[in-house]
């Protein structure tokens, strides 16, 4: 079940909370929900960009992409230890004239599964709480991301943020 609340994400209602967020997967951090993010907490930036940084020299080695792997999600336990933010790598570059839409649908499909499969057992068991993953920068359409939750957290108490106008 979704319940849909005006506020701030990163302000979760209920605890233990999982914060999802999106992130793309060229190591950018700077805009969108993860200002709100690294304001509150410094580690899921930190986290996410070193991730990044060791993902690329390993693949510039190989002769592989510079890019984190669409669908996969990094877990960050926060200072607030009732609190833990998922970076979920759900968005292929970021939103330019020519890529106006970077969402993966199938990359947020993936990252839902994984969620599910790490936090469905936990006990004390928790929250999930989230802006419209995928709606802001990343362009996405929640029509689309909405059944996505539905479908895959569906056992979870699932919390969507809107900012008050």
């Amino acid at each position: 079940m979704i319940e849909y609340i005006i506020g701030d994400a990163t302000e979760p209602t209920k605890k233990p909370a999982l914060i999802v967020h999106c992130c793309n997967d060229v190591g950018l951090w700077g805009k969108g929900f993860v200002m709100a993010l690294s304001k509150k907490w410094p580690e899921p930036e930190h986290n996410y960009r070193r991730w990044h940084r060791a993902i690329s020299m390993r693949n510039t080695e190989t002769g592989s992409s510079p890019t984190l792997t669409l669908g996969l999600v990094q877990f960050v336990l926060v200072e607030d230890k009732d609190v833990t933010v998922a970076n979920l790598v759900g968005q292929r570059g970021v939103r330019t004239k020519h890529n106006p839409s970077p969402v993966s649908y199938e990359a947020i499909e993936a990252g839902f599964k994984r969620i599910r499969d790490a936090f469905w057992n936990m006990t004390p068991k928790y929250s999930i709480h989230m802006p419209r993953i995928g709606c802001g920068l990343a362009g996405g359409e929640w029509n689309r991301i909405e059944p996505l939750i539905e479908k895959h957290l569906h056992e979870f108490e699932v919390y969507v943020y809107d900012l008050p106008s």
